[in-house]
């Protein structure tokens, strides 16, 4: 399966579970809405904002609506609804039943849900289907911050290590590592630098990279495609696995794409975060490392090597730069340290006097 053929096939399965939504759970008015957005959102965004809406319209007939279900709610209805009916949604959601199981969301989840609603309002208000629009009246919950995970560099080198080496793995990983260390190696190596999704990785075929200039070209988030640069690091380890696949003959002509599954497919989402896991809880068993902590890496040693928030921001495809600095640009223990004989007070203060007894290097007799 090409890249092409892998997007459309994944799109259309999304499209098939937004489609029975719109059939099954939702208001007939969300055809209109999802038609609307079509040609401005990513497939799965919509199926995204589809989830989140059933929640929604399960939520308003049992509260406000009980004697309906969500197929027979108008945009009378939908009219009809309060910033205080949207505000005890945020706290339902703190712990719900919804297709028979208990549930519970935090602020980031909510905020999410809290988006899908409103953009659904704004587009009713803004088509003049709705004269008021209630949702927008509401505050979106406060996400306490979490520290970023991410790997140092030490950990990033070992990380490697690991995968090339197969040290401290299961008697069952030990088992198939001979077989994947090439591929897992390249993948590992990818993440780290060039800080490429996982739905970007997975959809690279062999034709997608090229070494007379190091590049490749992504297919990033909504459709668009992109031209990433690679060092001659990343390079180094592309052309090793690619040199290993060249001389499998089991590998069907016809399959293009770059990483292959052990079933010489194209290796799947899956897959990929087990890999990344089997490594790094070797490495660093206390912190929960995936591929996005990965990119997480790359981004701020990347930050912290150009201190150009809008360059990272550029090669990680991030359309707003806020979203960048929220992540890259926080000012870690580190930095403090950095910064903390920056400011002077006297200008005669000797440097060696900032250092303790046993920092300062001892003399040669």
């Amino acid at each position: 399966m090409n890249k092409e053929s892998y997007y459309v096939s994944r799109n259309l399965k999304d499209n098939e579970k937004i489609s029975e939504l719109l059939e099954k759970q939702l208001p007939p008015f969300c055809f209109d809405y999802f038609l609307g957005i079509e040609s401005l959102t990513s497939c799965q965004t919509r199926l995204k904002y589809a989830y989140d809406l059933c929640i929604f319209f399960d939520f308003l007939c049992r509260k406000k609506y009980q004697k309906k279900a969500p197929l027979d709610l108008t945009l009378e209805d939908l009219e009809a609804v309060t910033n205080n009916d949207v505000e005890l949604f945020l706290s339902y959601l703190s712990g719900y039943r919804y297709n028979g199981k208990l549930l519970t969301c935090d602020a980031p989840a909510k905020s999410r849900k809290l988006s899908a609603v409103r953009a659904m309002f704004k587009y009713f208000f803004n088509k003049g289907y709705i004269e008021v629009n209630n949702a927008s009246k509401v505050a979106t919950p406060k996400c306490r911050e979490k520290e970023i995970i991410r790997l140092n560099k030490n950990e990033v080198s070992e990380l490697l290590s690991v995968a090339e080496s197969g040290r401290g793995l299961s008697k069952h990983a030990i088992g198939y590592h001979d077989k994947t260390r090439v591929r897992d190696t390249a993948i590992l190596t990818l993440f780290l630098g060039t800080g490429i999704r996982i739905s970007e990785l997975v959809g690279l075929n062999d034709e997608s990279v090229n070494f007379d200039d190091n590049s490749f070209v992504v297919t990033r988030k909504g459709g668009g495609q992109a031209i990433l640069y690679f060092s001659d690091e990343v390079a180094f380890a592309l052309k090793e696995y690619i040199a290993e696949k060249k001389n499998d003959p089991k590998i069907p002509k016809s399959e293009n794409a770059l990483f292959l599954s052990m079933q010489y497919k194209r290796i799947n989402v899956r897959s990929v975060e087990f890999l990344v896991k089997k490594y790094s809880k070797t490495v660093t068993p206390l912190k929960k490392i995936t591929p996005h902590k990965l990119r997480s890496t790359y981004g701020t040693r990347l930050y912290n090597e150009t201190g150009d928030i809008y360059i990272v921001a550029d090669v990680l495809g991030h359309k707003d730069v806020n979203t960048t600095k929220r992540h890259y640009a926080a000012i870690t223990q580190e930095n403090r340290r950095r910064v903390a004989s920056a400011v002077k007070l006297h200008s005669d203060f000797p440097a060696d006097a900032e250092k303790t007894d046993d920092e300062t290097p001892s003399k040669k007799e």
